[in-house]
Formats: structure tokens, sequence, C-alpha cells
């Protein structure tokens, strides 16, 4: 490892002033040109408590303070109110922050996904978002869902378009249709203990240049648990999820965005972009969560 905790928590304190140049945290590049960190922040489960509100609202702030300015959100998260508690914690910083959301399939008709996009800008306080995702292939032809997305950036009210739980049959059906192209990301399931688009889907989206986004990059706190990497963790000096989290985005192309309701957790998260996987620790990664040996059904959750 490149990076021990001495030197983790010396960058963190480095990155602690306000995020401006886009270049506090490590990058990736969507394939029009535009530059996003490789950590970003995830709301799943989050926005629901009004007991943990302000922390998660803090949490937020903390992360764009620290570079993690893309923030990952949907209209199914609390049924809107991942949105609204993240509209709260952007208000008077909007231009700080690459903002994510995504639509439902049964809502992604050609005039269904722009009255559900209205939904969600007003619920985040913003008229625009960089990226909008379908969040799953459903019933919904993918030809009026391009043409939909289509309008939105036209509108101005997104400036990008991606996928979300596309496997490769799905990704080739999309690029089969017209303007299909012009899709910027695929966010999947993606972990140390979920592997499987290694084997098809993570390298021909490099080829692309069509960054992946890994959600539940550690496994809802799953692989904390695992006591293999929680040794190797203790070994070369960081924690098991800033480990977790560095390999994840180690090869590329992935963009990574944990949910973390607690301050420390974002610190802690933010910090692991500093850490660079020798080949050693790869080999030994890759020992206790073994790559694919061929193609595998796309994992969800």
């Amino acid at each position: 490892m490149a990076v021990g905790r001495e030197g983790i928590e010396s960058a963190a304190k480095r990155r602690g002033g306000r995020y401006r140049s886009g270049r506090a945290v490590r990058q990736t590049t969507f394939s029009d040109g535009t530059d996003v960190p490789v950590f970003g922040l995830g709301t799943w489960y989050m926005g629901g408590s009004r007991t943990d509100r302000a922390e998660e609202v803090r949490s937020l702030q903390r992360g764009i303070d620290l570079g993690m300015s893309l923030i990952d959100t949907a209209e199914m998260y609390g049924d809107g109110a991942a949105e609204d508690l993240v509209g709260e914690a952007i208000r008077g910083r909007r231009d700080d922050v690459f903002l994510v959301s995504k639509v439902y399939p049964h809502n992604a008709s050609f005039d269904g996904v722009r009255a559900a996009c209205e939904r969600s800008l007003r619920r985040l306080g913003t008229d625009r978002l960089e990226l909008y995702l379908l969040h799953w292939p459903g019933q919904v032809p993918l030809s009026e869902t391009v043409k939909g997305f289509e309008r939105l950036v036209e509108a101005g009210m997104i400036r990008q378009w991606g996928v979300s739980n596309f496997d490769p049959q799905d990704m080739r059906a999309l690029l089969d249709v017209p303007g299909g192209d012009a899709v910027a990301t695929n966010q999947v399931l993606y972990n140390l203990s979920c592997r499987g688009v290694e084997w098809d889907l993570l390298p021909e989206a490099r080829a692309a240049g069509c960054p992946l986004m890994a959600y539940s990059p550690i496994d809802q706190a799953r692989l904390l648990r695992d006591p293999e990497l929680a040794a190797l963790a203790q070994e070369v000096d960081v924690t098991p999820a800033q480990l977790a989290l560095a390999w994840v985005v180690d090869g590329g192309g992935v963009i990574a965005i944990p949910k973390a309701g607690r301050v420390e957790h974002v610190e802690q998260n933010a910090a692991a972009a500093e850490i660079r996987i020798s080949d050693e620790i790869r080999s030994r990664l890759d020992a206790i969560f073994p790559p694919p040996q061929g193609p595998t059904p796309l994992a969800m959750i």
C-alpha cells in the first residue's frame, strides 16, 4: 500500500477546505470530458429519520467539503425523502455539486420521464441534474425513454443520462436504440464480494470510456464483518471499509457511491481515495474474494 493511516489522516486534513476546483479527490472522466470524483455520496436509506436528519445533512455537506461532490439519489429512495434531504444539504452551494438522480422504470415513458424529473427537481430545490438514470430495465420501450431523456437534455433539465442495473444484454439493446450510444454510465452492484461485472460489463465500459458507478461498494457493511479483510486492512494500517473502497476504484473507470450518514464515516471514505493497491495486496484480495471465471447473472439489491 502506498498510504498508511498517518498518510490518510494528513491527506484528509489537507482536503479540509471547501471543494471548488473539482480536484480535491481523485477523478475519473465521462465520455463528454466531464471530470467527477471517484468517490461520491450515496443516499439510499437516508432522509427517512427525523432523529438522524441533521447528522445526515452535515455528512453530505462534509463530503462536499472533502471533494466528494457527486451526490447520488433517486425518486425511489424514501419516496422522495432522500431527494428532499439532498436539497437541504446543497442549499446555497448547488454549483459545487454533481447531482445524480434516478427515475422509476414505470415513470420512464416519453412524457412520464419529464414529469418525474420535474418532481425530483422540486424536491432537490434545483433547476437541473448533471446526470439522470433509468433505475432498472422496465416495460417502457427503451426508444421512448431515450427520446424522453433527449428532450430533457434539450430543455436544460439534465446534462447527461444513463442507466442502472443493466446487464450486458440490456446494454446491447440500449445501444441498438437510436441515440442509445449517448449513455453516460451504468450504475451496478459492485464490491469485493460481488465481482461478476469484471467479466464483461466493466471491461466493455472501460473500452467505451463509459465509467461504471458502483453502488453498495462495501456490500451494505457486510464486508466489514469479514475477518480476512479485517486482518489484511489492519496489516496495511487502514480500515476494512477504506481497503474495500480503494479496491473498487483502483483499476480505473469506476465511481463508488458509498452511503455514509455520519461525518466521521464520510471523512474515512474520502481518505480512501489516497490509497493505492499494490500488486501483492491485490493478489491477496483476489485469494479472499475470487474474481469471476465466466459470465454470471447481474447481481442486484
